[in-house]
């Protein structure tokens, strides 16, 4: 930042043409590193291939508890793998002993029924009866064959 001395005697100022972009430039590198922190925070790091449903969605609780049931048919307590000799007392520190908190199951796909309904009867074996299963949100399809009312077999 230069300044000149005029050699002119009168009190007019001479008007700047040129942009201080000073300011411009401290609001972006601002904004750069708010967006640097909140954006780790958005993403999920359990990575699971969730089926899709048509129900409706029902309200979820302001911090929600998900066991997630990944392919490898490890578990996980929010984003922390947990081994299965140490589920029960991981869960009962995560809800701090309250057996009435509503745990969201969720599962990859690929998981067998079976896998799916031993997690559950973990959760049942820890004493948490509370379980919400999720799923995907998708519109229902249009080709869909109707349910039979008959009682008789679909082919």
């Amino acid at each position: 930042m230069g300044s000149r001395i005029r050699q002119t005697m009168d009190d007019d100022l001479e008007e700047s043409h040129e942009i201080n972009v000073t300011p411009f430039i401290d609001v972006i590198l601002v904004l750069l590193i708010i967006f640097m922190v909140a954006a780790p925070l958005a993403t999920v790091d359990v990575n699971v291939d969730l089926p899709g449903s048509t129900a409706t969605p029902a309200p979820r609780p302001e911090t929600p508890l998900f066991l997630t049931l990944k392919d490898d048919l490890t578990l996980a307590i929010g984003n922390d793998t947990v081994p299965r000799p140490a589920f029960a007392a991981t869960l009962d520190s995560r809800t701090k002993g309250d057996k009435q908190t509503r745990i969201f199951l969720r599962a990859d796909k690929a998981v067998a029924y079976g896998d799916l309904m031993e997690a559950m009867n973990l959760l049942r074996g820890a004493g948490y009866l509370k379980i919400a299963l999720v799923g995907l949100e998708a519109a229902p399809a249009a080709d869909a064959p109707a349910p039979a009312t008959t009682g008789t077999v679909m082919p």
